[in-house]
């Protein structure tokens, strides 16, 4: 069979995420905090609706880039947060989930042999979906002593004469740094001088706990060279809805819009019907959360100060990512010793990237019971680790 099958395709390396995830599932007595999933119900007002669409017998396709009242709707929620104002007719599409967005974004706006930076650690469906569009993976490997935060040297560093777009993600799955507005403001000129687009990955916007998030695309001149993707599976704990947007420039949504139409035809009817519910009510539902994911990661953050393991401090979405090199092992080998000695699952660094060896990312997108269970045990294999 091996024939018939795509090289491209069979060279990708599959998700370091859901290795542990399928282990521990069959695992009794074991805590996963390997799954970034909030652990908390979609708001009941929004399912209700999701369940009125079906009750109504709204079973039907929509316009290929989403129900116009849902488009409006994201409109007017990116107007209201970011100060940026999108045409709901043909600056935005609505998709199966940001990494939807992620993928025809880039197949949108690729030729073969375009390069794409990509900050490392991040999300790891970046790289392969560059590939998949042609497009040739240029990393940068963000570090530690930056907070990992995107450097201008770096940005700069990187770029060569057929660079064509740069992955921005921020806030940061799976450091949980984020970008504010003096970071961004040193490397957009830089960003506009090469002429090179932006996709900025904003999926864990809502969630951030210092200060408030800014998009790149708010800044000068940089509406119009960058595609803004996010969507409803973080803020509004809808994963299981499968519901993202990208905003942007007509010319690129409207190629975009193509790609998506041939491939998945439109978003589901019923989570765009529940979407906009969300995007109506939700604000103070997303609060709450934010507060809750706030307290877990003071928790995190201090139960790692108390067992003398290095961490920097997160200020989005919901990971932290502490550093483990000084116990001379991979972070593969330490997550698995974790998972078979303690029962709880994380994900090794290097799922996200080869520069992120020595560091696991944690979710705290779980119950504080939960939470307190899983760093007791972790630090007890930590103490064993270093009494050995």
């Amino acid at each position: 069979m091996k024939k018939f099958l795509s090289e491209k395709v069979v060279n990708l390396k599959p998700s370091g995420i859901r290795k542990f995830f399928d282990i521990v599932s069959e695992m009794k007595d074991a805590i996963s905090l390997g799954v970034g999933e909030p652990d908390f119900d979609t708001p009941w007002f929004i399912r209700d609706e999701g369940i009125y669409s079906l009750e109504k017998g709204r079973t039907f396709y929509t316009s290929n880039a989403g129900l116009k009242p849902l488009r409006e709707e994201i409109s007017n929620y990116i107007q209201r947060t970011q100060g940026i104002n999108y045409c709901p007719d043909n600056e935005i599409v609505v998709t199966v989930g940001g990494s939807e967005a992620i993928d025809i974004g880039l197949r949108a706006v690729i030729n073969q042999g375009d390069e794409v930076i990509i900050p490392q650690p991040s999300y790891v469906s970046y790289e392969p979906c560059a590939i998949l569009a042609d497009a040739k993976p240029v990393i940068i490997n963000l570090r530690s002593e930056n907070e990992f935060r995107l450097q201008s040297d770096e940005l700069l560093n990187a770029i060569t004469d057929r660079t064509k777009v740069l992955i921005l993600p921020y806030p940061n799955n799976p450091t949980g740094a984020i970008m504010e507005r003096e970071d961004l403001e040193k490397i957009v000129q830089i960003i506009k001088e090469k002429d090179i687009l932006v996709m900025s990955d904003e999926i864990y916007s809502a969630l951030t706990y210092k200060g408030k998030h800014v998009s790149i695309a708010a800044l000068d001149g940089m509406k119009e060279r960058t595609i803004l993707i996010n969507g409803f599976s973080k803020a509004y704990a809808m994963t299981g809805w499968r519901l993202g947007y990208a905003c942007g420039p007509k010319e690129i949504i409207s190629q975009m819009t193509k790609i998506h139409q041939f491939a998945i035809m439109c978003a589901p009817t019923t989570s765009q019907y529940a979407a906009v519910q969300a995007l109506q009510k939700g604000d103070d539902e997303v609060e709450k959360m934010r507060r809750s994911y706030n307290q877990r990661r003071r928790f995190l953050m201090q139960a790692f100060k108390d067992m003398g393991l290095e961490c920097f401090e997160p200020y989005g979405a919901f990971y932290v990512f502490p550093c483990i090199k000084e116990f001379n092992m991979t972070s593969e080998e330490f997550a698995t010793r974790l998972l078979k000695e303690e029962k709880v699952a994380v994900v090794p660094g290097t799922a996200f990237g080869d520069c992120a060896e020595g560091y696991l990312r944690i979710s705290y997108a779980y119950s504080l019971d939960n939470l307190k269970i899983a760093l007791s045990r972790i630090n007890n294999f930590v103490q064993r680790l270093r009494n050995r």
